[in-house]
């Protein structure tokens, strides 16, 4: 058992335990997408189903093989597509038995060291103990290039001469521990000051060694995560060739591991050729012009895949294989947006019925966002009443209104300018009204240029209307293209090698309709 119950995991514990929060992530997720498919079962609809060989039977050893690839494959992810990744302790449940057996562990352990230290003479050993994991420590935040530091712990932390001086009567705890203190000032990053200066506060020696390895517990988890954010521009590639790579392996094991990812693409491949059929004048002929008029980008058909995405039904369709890892944040992303559809709405109404007179008002968009989102808060729980927050939410905006117009030397609404307001916020629960769908198309055209600049520096223009929102829907883009950019440097190969095959079918097809027309 180590000598110090409060010493910080090693780099590799704490991974260690990140793997198994992934893996049991990956775990419910997997049940979750189990849950899905047996829903969907049905007889209605199996025909919908992509139809392919069955899986070959796999042994355990082999499902044990993969469920490790996966999890490290997570891992790497997870590292590379949050940009807010950070390895944090472990906070046991305050009334779990684990933190409570830790707790018992740990009290015993500073208990023995202050009865140590109390003897006459005092026994030192226990404390020589944590002086050198203390050491340790501290050399390990050292860079080669430190020599000075280096050699000034090595010298005072010396543990022979410590020993000796315990021995001899002449060991001088407090000057040790000074010197330890202002080492840690010294290596600490300056968000750990504040903790640094608490620890000379205290004046009882076990409660500070007690700090001192809370605070060292910090610099460990500040130094790693440093790192972390160093390599992750060096780690993408390098995940991005592991994640291939492990989800080849996959696929060798289950080679129907890409029906989804197919059905996937020729959805939006399908959608695209009916826009452009729509386009095309009509009584086409089917000669060269016309069919690379034709023609469908792959890129465009990715793009347009991508977008599906923030469509999707994720109770009732499985989502495709080679984003299935980013379904929660496809997911999150596409809650996000629903509320800011229904933002930009009531800002776009707002702003309709009071004319120019609040457009120019500092503060005035602000606080009706505020309002918006206040009573928007758990929109997507089962138990929301959208109809009722909406209803609130007109009383509320015609209320802030009115206090603007008021404040400015405008007449305020009447009670029929009220009513239509009112009335234009509430019917923006109906999915079908023309102003939601309006800002919808507009908010959908807008990640598509996004997606289809993406390699550009400068975002495109935000189209008309969603300015009060240009914020909020600038950083949902850019969250939502770095994860599309992502997956698409993993999986490029792949989606090449299935549109390859469903636009050439697809392009077949229309010149085939044309001869036959």
């Amino acid at each position: 058992m180590s000598q110090n119950p409060d010493k910080p995991h090693s780099s590799k514990e704490k991974l260690g335990g990140l793997e198994d929060g992934q893996e049991e992530s990956l775990d419910n997720l997997d049940q979750s997408i189990r849950k899905r498919i047996r829903q969907s079962a049905p007889g209605s609809h199996r025909d919908d189903t992509p139809k392919s060989s069955p899986p070959r039977p796999v042994s355990v050893e082999e499902l044990m093989e993969t469920a490790k690839g996966v999890t490290n494959m997570a891992l790497a992810h997870e590292i590379v597509v949050n940009g807010d990744f950070q390895i944090k302790p472990t906070e046991l449940p305050e009334h779990s038995l684990e933190k409570k057996v830790r707790d018992i562990v740990h009290k015993a352990f500073w208990d023995c060291l202050e009865a140590q230290l109390q003897e006459d003479p005092p026994i030192y050993d226990h404390a020589i103990k944590l002086l050198g994991e203390i050491k340790e420590n501290l050399l390990s935040f050292l860079l080669p290039g430190h020599m000075r530091l280096r050699s000034q712990i090595t010298e005072v932390l010396d543990l022979d001469l410590i020993k000796q001086e315990a021995e001899n009567g002449a060991l001088d705890i407090s000057k040790l521990v000074e010197f330890v203190i202002g080492m840690m000032g010294t290596l600490c990053a300056p968000a750990r000051d504040e903790e640094i200066k608490k620890l000379k506060d205290i004046n009882e020696i076990v409660p500070l060694f007690r700090a001192i390895f809370s605070v060292l517990d910090l610099m460990k988890m500040d130094m790693a995560n440093f790192a972390v954010s160093s390599i992750r521009p060096k780690l993408m590639q390098q995940s991005a060739e592991y994640e291939r790579k492990k989800f080849q392996e996959f696929l060798e094991k289950q080679p129907n591991s890409l029906d989804l990812v197919t059905r996937w693409l020729q959805e939006a491949a399908d959608d695209l050729a009916k826009l452009r059929c729509k386009m095309l004048p009509p009584h086409c002929s089917s000669d060269g012009a016309t069919g690379g008029a034709f023609t469908l980008c792959p890129t465009a058909v990715q793009n347009h895949a991508y977008l599906k995405l923030l469509k999707w039904d994720h109770l009732n369709r499985r989502f495709p294989e080679t984003v299935l890892m980013d379904q929660s944040r496809f997911q999150e992303i596409q809650l996000e947006l629903e509320q800011l559809l229904l933002m930009g709405t009531v800002l776009l109404v707002t702003f309709s019925a009071s004319g120019p007179a609040l457009i120019d008002v500092p503060g005035f968009a602000e606080r009706i966002k505020t309002i918006v989102r206040v009573l928007l808060t758990g929109m997507h729980l089962p138990s929301f009443n959208l109809q009722e927050s909406l209803a609130t939410m007109g009383e509320k905006v015609c209320a802030e209104v009115n206090s603007c117009l008021s404040q400015h030397g405008f007449t305020p609404f009447t009670a029929e300018r009220e009513a239509v307001l009112k009335g234009q916020i509430q019917a923006a629960a109906n999915p079908e009204n023309s102003i939601c769908k309006l800002v919808d198309s507009r908010i959908q055209k807008f990640l598509e240029n996004y997606l289809a600049s993406s390699h550009q520096k400068s975002l495109p223009a935000v189209p008309g209307g969603l300015g009060p929102i240009q914020r909020e829907l600038e950083e949902i883009a850019v969250k939502y293209v770095r994860l599309v950019n992502y997956n698409k440097m993993v999986f490029s190969p792949y989606y090449d090698a299935v549109l390859g095959k469903i636009l050439t079918k697809e392009e077949s097809q229309f010149l085939g309709k044309s001869e036959e027309s």
